[in-house]
């Protein structure tokens, strides 16, 4: 046995002189599958198993490159040197080592079968790395999932620290690393079956293979490809390797689309294996993954089929045998086995299934714990005073709405609770939101207790402060002290306002984060209001509940949010819909325009600032960018000012600006010294000018209907008829879906289903600053599957909300896991 096990260490060093797999004919793979087969019948159960380490370390040896060539062959030799045969005896039936087959021969004239395309390469023992210092029944793949992904094999440093880009640190992370999207290479055809642009899958034959160098230095590698029907080109780019992979007369698999070059048909782009019977990247719905500066799909491919294999089968299944046959649900073995690697489309999306309904179950289990915790902290009940309300709504110069009621008295049943009231006061801009909260502000300060209105910038501060200025007015009993605190103002300032605060001099307070920042001290906060809340973080929202005694929390959007969002990022609010909008409110006529008629808009803008109004000019960027072509807010304002509208008052207010800066920009818009406002998103919330008539957004396609809809709502505030012109950097069917949409309802929510389903959540608005973790799988869009979840995660719940029974407790890992600590949404 020492000499098999020598003589097999000599052809590995003469292969590690030049890594070409040529030191014998047919290659290594096959050489050490026999070689391996001998000895695992001949030998004893030690060196068995290392010849199937051996075996397992060279496995895609052909495939691989040099450097990946080079790091197989110092672990097979490695093994090979630490091995020490013992006394030979005799064991069971001999273990049949896998063998390269060829394929069966086809009748002339009957197509060819594709290569079985289920089942990823099967992982070998020694998916982990181990160490030669250590026995190798020590560190097998029972190391455990949160083990480094440096431990296994074909993971180097350098490719180590490529994937934590990606977020993947351990092999759990590396296992639940899926696809982004699939390539269908499973249906096979012949040469004389191509069309040009179809994806395709072929068995051909190398026939001739070129390699030249052009005046610039680039290698173009020519592939002649043959089968029984005909021969096609394949064109590779700067991979001489190929050169040398590619042998006249090999069997390969081809997949890709088919390109036309001269009026000939080829390939430009090919996916290409050895033929064999597994295959994992043709012939088959390959998945395509995220990647990042250093990861190839090929190579990701390679490593996790052995890691799915070796490794799906460990992961503890979280739901109990019972919720997946009611739910219908593969179970996550073949769940993470089918996502990488699907046999088929229908077992892709059974997968994709049964992972999103893992995502919103713990989602869900998450929010209702917290809703829990929240609703199990002793509150402060403030009592209502139904006299004084009615009395406060009487003095406004306009009634509210029915909505406005609704929402109110829901608002005002909370508060009287001794539990604190966890609220989501949802409406379109000009709803009327901030008048419902002003009104449950009175009652806390009719309690005795003072009120804070939290807001995300100094603008919708202002804005804010002076609303709540106006209602009150005419509000004489009890006294009420109205005042602000931001960021900009002078440290005596806010040392003045801080102080006032704690002496409770002052009842009620807007303010930006300033008010969330260390030494602001109440006297008694019993009722916080959140305004645009996705836009704070989950801790700074904590810090403005610790400024009281459990107060009442009352969050307000002004973004529409669809039930199915609401329901999974708010799932520990109660939910309040001001769905209606005060009479008198102007329809605001949209228009999608074309990138041709710019000048069109802009003679639009100049009339109506002949007429005295003012208009918006969105920009989705602050500076011109070299990698996204898009209006940029700098340039524009200065083409605008100098050669559009150079007898027109031109402002610009951007992110970068100081507040300072921002602020009086905004107020000079205000006052009418500017005519033509030069924006980014900056402007989204929080500026009230009711002379703007017109809101042009340039790169309309590049922005969400929900954020065009709030855009679109910074005008038509006034008595003028306004509009909304939206210029399109490109058409394409969704970006013409979309604008559509815009131009035909003023319907704040149902824009908000249709970017929902156009876009996902993630870019609905960043899902980071709503609190929600990120989801891997599971689409916001997939309504079915949210409420299926939520319904048995409300049953779960009711039955054991600290999931601590033995059926539950893996899923309270999972929930744990999932939220690491961070489950205050609200």
């Amino acid at each position: 046995m020492a000499s098999a096990f020598s003589d097999l260490e000599k052809i590995l060093l003469n292969e590690k002189k030049n890594y070409e797999n040529r030191v014998v004919i047919g290659g290594m793979e096959p050489l050490i599958a026999n070689w391996a087969a001998r000895q695992k019948s001949n030998a004893d159960a030690n060196a068995a198993r290392v010849a199937e380490q051996v075996f397992a370390a060279m496995q895609g040896y052909a495939a691989a490159d040099r450097a990946q060539r080079g790091a197989m062959l110092l672990r097979a030799i490695e093994l090979l040197r630490g091995h020490s045969p013992a006394p030979r005896e005799k064991t069971g039936a001999p273990i049949p080592a896998p063998r390269p087959t060829a394929p069966p021969r086809a009748k002339a004239g009957a197509p060819k079968p594709a290569p079985r395309p289920s089942a990823p390469p099967r992982a070998k023992a020694g998916t982990l790395e181990q160490s030669p210092a250590s026995a190798p029944e020590s560190r097998g793949v029972d190391f455990g999932l949160q083990a480094s992904i440096a431990k296994l094999q074909n993971i180097g440093p350098a490719h180590a620290k490529h994937l934590q880009r990606l977020g993947i640190e351990t092999v759990q992370d590396l296992l639940y690393h899926f696809p982004h999207r699939y390539d269908d290479y499973s249906h096979l055809k012949k040469i004389s079956e191509l069309l040009y642009g179809e994806d395709v899958t072929l068995i051909l034959s190398v026939m001739d293979v070129k390699t030249r160098e052009t005046m610039r230095k680039m290698s173009v590698t020519t592939v002649i490809l043959a089968d029984q029907t005909g021969s096609i080109q394949a064109v590779f780019f700067n991979q001489p390797f190929l050169q040398r992979q590619l042998r006249p007369g090999e069997k390969i698999v081809v997949s890709g689309r088919v390109e036309q070059d001269l009026g000939k048909l080829g390939f430009k782009h090919l996916e290409w294996e050895p033929l064999s019977n597994e295959l994992l990247h043709t012939a088959r719905i390959v998945p395509v993954y995220p990647l990042t500066e250093g990861i190839t799909n090929r190579w990701l491919r390679r490593v996790l089929s052995r890691v799915v294999e070796a490794w799906a089968g460990k992961v503890p299944d979280p739901l109990p045998s019972n919720i997946r046959d009611r739910a219908r649900l593969l179970d996550l073995k073949h769940a993470l086995l089918e996502i990488h690697y699907p046999s088929s489309i229908e077992k892709m999306q059974s997968a994709r299934r049964r992972l999103a309904f893992d995502e919103f179950l713990v989602i869900q289990l998450g929010v209702l714990r917290q809703r829990r915790k929240w609703r199990e902290q002793p509150g402060k009940p403030l009592r209502v005073d139904q006299k004084i309300t009615t009395s406060f709504l009487a003095s406004l110069p306009f009634q509210l709405t029915g909505a406005q009621k609704r929402a109110l008295d829901q608002i005002l049943g909370d508060i009287q609770q001794s539990q604190p009231m966890s609220r989501l006061l949802q409406g379109d801009v000009g709803s009327g939101k901030t008048v419902v909260a002003a009104a449950a502000m009175l009652s806390a300060v009719v309690n005795g207790s003072q009120a804070a209105l939290l807001a995300p910038t100094e603008i919708l501060a202002e804005q804010h402060f002076k609303t709540l200025t106006q209602v009150f007015s005419h509000w004489s009993e009890p006294k009420l002290v109205v005042e602000r605190l931001t960021g900009s103002m002078k440290p005596r300032e806010k040392e003045a306002i801080r102080a006032r605060l704690g002496t409770g001099e002052i009842n009620i307070v807007v303010g930006t984060h300033a008010l969330i920042q260390e030494g602001v001290e109440f006297q008694d906060l019993a009722l916080a209001v959140i305004d645009e809340q996705h836009r704070f973080g989950v801790e700074q929202r904590a810090v403005m509940r610790s400024k009281g005694y459990h107060p009442h929390i009352l969050v307000m959007s002004a973004t529409p949010i669809p039930r199915s969002l609401a329901l999974t990022l708010y799932g520990d609010l109660d939910l309040s819909i001001i769905d209606e909008m005060p009479p008198g409110r102007q329809e605001i006529k949209t228009r999608w325009l074309e990138p041709k008629e710019r000048e069109r808009a802009y003679a639009f803008i100049r009339k109506h600032a002949q007429e005295g109004r003012q208009a918006f000019v969105i920009c989705p960027l602050i500076e011109v960018s070299e990698t996204i072509d898009a209006k940029a807010a700098v340039e524009e304002y200065e083409r605008l000012k100098e050669e559009i509208y150079p007898d027109l008052r031109v402002g610009l207010v951007h992110g970068k600006l100081r507040p300072a800066e921002k602020d009086e920009t905004m107020n000079a818009f205000r006052d009418h010294t500017i005519d033509v406002l030069v924006a980014t998103s900056v402007v989204e919330v929080g500026i009230d000018v009711p002379n703007a008539t017109v809101m042009l957004i340039e790169g309309a396609d590049r922005f969400g209907l929900a954020q065009l809809h709030q855009f679109r709502g910074r005008v038509g505030r006034g008595e003028h008829q306004s509009f909304c012109l939206l210029l399109s950097e490109k058409t394409g069917a969704t970006s013409d879906e979309r604008l559509r949409v815009i131009e035909s309802t003023q319907d704040g929510f149902k824009l908000a289903e249709e970017d929902l389903k156009l876009r996902g959540p993630g870019e609905f608005f960043g899902t980071r600053q709503s609190g929600l973790p990120d989801l891997k799988v599971a689409k916001l869009s997939d309504v079915k599957i949210l409420e299926e979840a939520r319904g048995i995660a409300q049953e779960i719940f009711d039955r054991d909300p600290g999931l601590q029974h033995d059926e539950y407790r893996a899923l309270g890992r999972q929930v744990d896991h999932f939220w690491k600590g961070k489950g205050d949404l609200s």
